[in-house]
C-alpha cells in the first residue's frame, strides 16, 4: 500500500459515512437541527465537502469543483462562492437547505476530483510546506490528514444526527 492508497482510503470512507447520513432523507429531514444553535445534517455535509474541496484543490493547484462545475449556482446558498463554512452563525446553518441528490453529488464530484489527484500523489512532496502562516509551518501532509480528520468527525456528527432524528 502507497501513502496515496492509504490516504484515498481514508477520504473514501469520509464519502461512505456522507452518503449513509443523507441518503433517503428528505430536505425537511436535512435541515433539521437537534436545537436552535446545532448544525444540520445538511451544513454538515456541505461545510465538510467544501473544506475538502477548498484545501485540496489548493493542494493541487486547481481549480474548486464549487465554482469550476457550477454547484455554487447549483445550491444557490446566500454566500459569497468563497465560503465553505468555517464561522458560520446558527443563521447561517439554517440557510444551507439541499436535496440528498445535490449533497451527494457535490460530495461524489469532489471525492473524484480529490482521488484523482492523490492517485498521483509521491511520497516526496508530504514535507513541502503549504502554508507558512502556521508556527510551525504546515506542511502537505499534515495539511492532508487535517482535513481528513475534519471531514470524518463532521460526517460522523452527520450521522449522529440521522440516528437521533431516526429515534425520534
Amino acid at each position: 500500500m502507497t501513502v496515496a492508497d492509504l490516504v484515498i482510503d481514508g477520504f473514501d470512507r469520509v464519502q461512505e459515512v456522507v452518503h449513509e447520513a443523507v441518503d433517503g432523507l428528505t430536505e425537511d429531514e436535512l435541515t433539521e437541527r437537534l436545537d436552535p444553535g446545532a448544525n444540520s445534517i445538511a451544513w454538515l455535509v456541505w461545510h465538510l465537502t467544501r473544506v475538502q474541496d477548498d484545501h485540496i484543490a489548493d493542494l493541487a493547484g486547481t481549480p474548486q469543483v464549487w465554482t469550476d462545475q457550477g454547484w455554487h449556482e447549483r445550491f444557490g446558498l446566500p454566500f459569497g462562492p468563497e465560503a465553505t463554512g468555517y464561522g458560520h452563525s446558527a443563521k447561517d446553518v439554517a440557510a444551507v437547505r439541499a436535496s440528498a441528490k445535490l449533497l451527494g453529488g457535490y460530495a461524489d464530484a469532489v471525492h473524484d476530483q480529490v482521488v484523482s489527484w492523490l492517485g498521483s500523489l509521491r511520497e516526496d512532496r508530504l514535507d513541502q510546506v503549504v502554508d507558512e502562516a502556521w508556527d510551525p509551518p504546515v506542511t502537505l501532509g499534515v495539511r492532508l490528514v487535517s482535513v481528513l480528520s475534519d471531514d470524518l468527525q463532521h460526517a460522523g456528527q452527520a450521522a449522529f444526527v440521522r440516528g437521533v432524528l431516526e429515534r425520534r
